[in-house]
């Protein structure tokens, strides 16, 4: 694997690879027909999106690392009951 494919599939970096993988599970089934994968594509911009802001926050806090790890993520969906997104 090169170098760019193991950040990608790092969950320390990338919090949403399930999403990721869904969206192209589903483009896979659908041969590859965007609009039958429309869910999926929301689902991983909203995650995108959440972990984002989260990042922000973190890095405005001084926290580090500004992505939390993978083990930080699930501490922090279940505290809210599970994925926001």
């Amino acid at each position: 694997m090169d170098k760019n494919t193991r950040k990608v599939r790092n969950q320390d970096i990338n919090p949403c690879i399930e999403e990721s993988d869904g969206s192209q599970k589903c483009m896979d089934v659908n041969n590859y027909d965007k609009s039958m994968c429309t869910v999926y594509f929301l689902r991983y911009k909203n995650c995108r999106k959440y972990w984002h802001n989260i990042m922000i926050e973190r890095r405005h806090g001084g926290v580090k690392p500004d992505m939390p790890t993978a083990e930080e993520r699930q501490q922090i969906l279940t505290s809210i009951g599970g994925k926001p997104y």
